[in-house]
């Protein structure tokens, strides 16, 4: 019959429905966190569905042919049970929302606490902690990261890799689940892996380039420590004589109660068989570094305060192992920077006093700071907040201690963390010593110093140590001494400090204050002075430091004015290159401001504007805007605008107030300078119209009534 089989079709539809509901409401009480969350999307999915099917009902038409009249039990059953099935849906969803809720709460408390214990070195416990939260709540990424780092720290680490393969399961963009797999990775020697999961973190943000460089690093030199390790063992095995060598050397050096120049003569001994990278990893690998930890003798004579001649041996001898087992190493210099005992002496042993000692001292150090991650190594080990002034007392020395110090110094400037040590100790002791050896300019090693005032203006990027020498009296009278004694001093290197002293005073007037507003006079007046040189290096650098110290002080452009200056500038800026014309216009727009003297004298100096029309025409934005400020400023000067009739000026201001420049600051200085010149000299504003710019012209003269 046709209606029994219609019966058995929606009967057969109502069990399949009614097993659906059963594995949906299993699925939303399980514990698999995957199953748990498909059966959310699939009750969520269902819900809108209803929603969608009960907006339908409500928009058909009432009015329609009914085919078949009879009823279905089964059909209602049905209807009944979906209704109640997505009624408890709802019910549920709202439970769970508050079960959530709840349940949040108690992970990140739990969260918390494994924190705590992990902080205080409790892995174990935080392992716990960690595992407690995710039973509250087993998508939350942070407890899978936060339990691998755990893991990673109790040596689990295939335990780790699966945390973070469930934090990035939980989020996929997950930068510290990468790093920590690649941490975990690495110590298993998976590192192929390890090198894959770092440039995800790479691929995910690229601005963690500097992390990605250094987690790159960590698995290269991993690798090579162990292929240099296994080629070692295989030269032990075979019998090589280097190789047996060092190990009984290594061996007689752990003999107790012998004497110092025993054991410095063995450690000598030791440091000359050290001849390649197979050799240095025997050294590691035999526990060649414990000498100084393990052996007493050694190491009391190498920590003593004050050193007899035997400790003294003793110490330039494992200062010479050092080098010997560290060069090209970087495995070698990790272990060694990070013992306790050499971390605190290498300080002091470059104040010993001792020269051959500070000779090596300074040498092995050297090792470290000439390539980028031995300088990593130094930030990150040592403290350095002492470093600067340490190195700057080699000034003093006469011999190549002083040349590798400056050496040291160069390096270690291209590092932050090293600039921001720097500052700990700037004012109270860098300062006084600095002003010192600037002071006994004479005396020092003049080569060394140069390089070392060199250094102390590349410091001054760093904007906290930039205002604290800024701010520095005695620092600006040492500088102005230098300066005074190179008129009576003419020797080559003096001149080379001379030099870097002007660089340095250059980068100091980026700031302004009360210090230099005091000696805006002198250093204009000493700048002026050093105008006459016959080097143009010091010339360029005096206008330069002109260019910036004038306008702090209106008194110091009186002065220069009254000494020629305009005149010098308009000599410098018809021979003088692109530096130099950058400093000297800047100069005169500087004096021209507000000095009518200086405005007279220019108009004067370059006829018919012949210098300044040129330096218009240049392709450097900033030698256009001043001159174009400076052009402005002297057309107040009677018959100034008319001596341009003839020239180009129109269309050459037109063209930069017209929207050429790219600088907004050089448009409205030429725009100022167009109508400043129609203002003075009305016949230009023909030579203007013929070339379609008075349109220009009236946008400019907001510009021009301003001023």
């Amino acid at each position: 019959m046709v209606g029994d089989e219609e019966q058995e079709r929606d009967f057969q539809r109502f069990l399949r429905r009614v097993d659906d509901v059963a594995n949906l409401v299993q699925g939303l009480s399980s514990t698999d966190s995957a199953v748990n969350a498909k059966a959310i999307a699939e009750a969520e999915k269902r819900l809108r569905d209803e929603e969608t099917s009960k907006e339908e009902e409500r928009n058909t038409a009432v009015n329609r042919t009914i085919i078949n009249t009879r009823a279905s039990d089964m059909a209602n059953a049905e209807a009944v049970n979906a209704d109640g099935f997505l009624a408890m849906l709802e019910k549920d969803a709202k439970e769970r929302a508050k079960r959530r809720k709840r349940n949040e709460h108690l992970a990140n408390a739990l969260k918390e606490k494994g924190n705590d214990a992990f902080r205080k070195g409790d892995y174990v416990i935080a392992i716990q902690r960690y595992t407690e939260g995710l039973e509250k709540l087993r998508d939350k990424q942070e407890l899978y990261t936060n339990r691998a780092q755990a893991y990673l720290k109790v040596h689990e680490y295939e335990k780790a890799i699966g945390d973070c393969e469930w934090a990035l399961k939980c989020n996929e963009k997950c930068i510290k689940a990468y790093f920590l797999m690649g941490k975990a990775h690495l110590s298993l020697k998976h590192y192929s892996e390890a090198r894959q999961c770092y440039e995800k973190i790479l691929q995910i943000n690229p601005q963690k380039e500097s992390l990605f460089k250094d987690c790159m690093n960590e698995v290269n030199l991993e690798e090579k420590r162990i292929k240099d390790e296994e080629r070692a063992m295989k030269e032990v095995q075979s019998g090589k004589l280097a190789a047996l060598s060092i190990k009984e050397l290594l061996q007689k050096l752990h003999r107790p109660d012998q004497s110092v120049l025993y054991y410095a003569g063995g450690i000598r001994l030791l440091a000359g068989t050290v001849k390649d990278c197979t050799e240095q990893t025997l050294f590691r690998t035999n526990n060649g570094f414990s000498i100084l930890g393990d052996n007493e003798i050694v190491r009391r004579g190498f920590c003593a305060e004050s050193k007899n001649a035997a400790e003294v041996d003793l110490s330039v001898s494992l200062l010479l192992l050092w080098q010997a087992v560290c060069t090209g190493n970087e495995e070698n210099q990790r272990l060694l920077l990070t013992h306790p005992d050499v971390n605190a002496q290498l300080p002091k042993l470059l104040s010993s006093g001792v020269s051959e000692i500070q000779k090596e001292t300074l040498a092995l150090i050297y090792l470290y700071s000439e390539n980028e991650n031995g300088r990593r190594l130094l930030v990150r080990h040592l403290d350095l907040t002492k470093w600067l002034q340490v190195l700057m007392m080699f000034v003093n020395s006469p011999d190549a201690r002083a040349s590798s110090a400056i050496n040291i110094l160069s390096d270690l400037t291209q590092e932050e963390r090293f600039k921001t040590q720097c500052r700990v100790m700037l004012s109270t002791d860098v300062l006084p010593l600095f002003t010192q050896l600037l002071t006994s300019a004479k005396l020092v090693n003049q080569a060394a110093l140069a390089r070392c005032i060199g250094i102390m203006g590349n410091l001054c990027a760093d904007v906290v140590i930039r205002m604290q020498m800024a701010e520095c009296k005695e620092c600006w009278q040492a500088c102005l001494k230098l300066v005074d004694e190179y008129f009576d001093v003419s020797t080559s290197k003096y001149q080379e400090c001379l030099f870097a002293v002007l660089g340095l005073m250059m980068n100091l007037l980026l700031e302004s204050n009360v210090i230099v507003q005091y000696f805006a006079v002198d250093i204009s007046g000493r700048c002026m002075s050093l105008l006459r040189d016959k080097d143009g290096r010091i010339v360029t650098r005096a206008i330069g430091v002109l260019s910036r110290i004038l306008p702090a002080s209106s008194s110091a452009v009186e002065e220069v004015v009254k000494g020629g200056v305009v005149k010098k500038m308009i000599k410098f800026l018809k021979a003088g290159g692109q530096t130099t014309c950058n400093y000297g216009i800047k100069t005169l727009s500087i004096c021209t401001r507000s000095n009518r003297q200086a405005q007279e004298d220019l108009v004067k100096s370059d006829k018919g504007f012949s210098v300044l029309l040129k330096l218009l025409d240049s392709e450097d934005e900033m030698i256009v805007g001043n001159a174009a400020l400076c052009l402005g400023q002297c057309l107040v000067v009677p018959g100034a605008a008319t001596s341009l009739l003839n020239s180009s000026i129109v269309m050459i201001l037109l063209k930069h107030a017209g929207g050429d420049a790219r600088r907004t600051s050089v448009q409205e200085n030429a725009a100022i300078a167009l109508g400043k010149l129609c203002v003075a000299e009305p016949r230009h504003i023909f030579q203007l119209r013929k070339l379609n710019g008075l349109a220009i012209l009236n946008s400019s003269m907001k510009y021009v009534h301003s001023v």
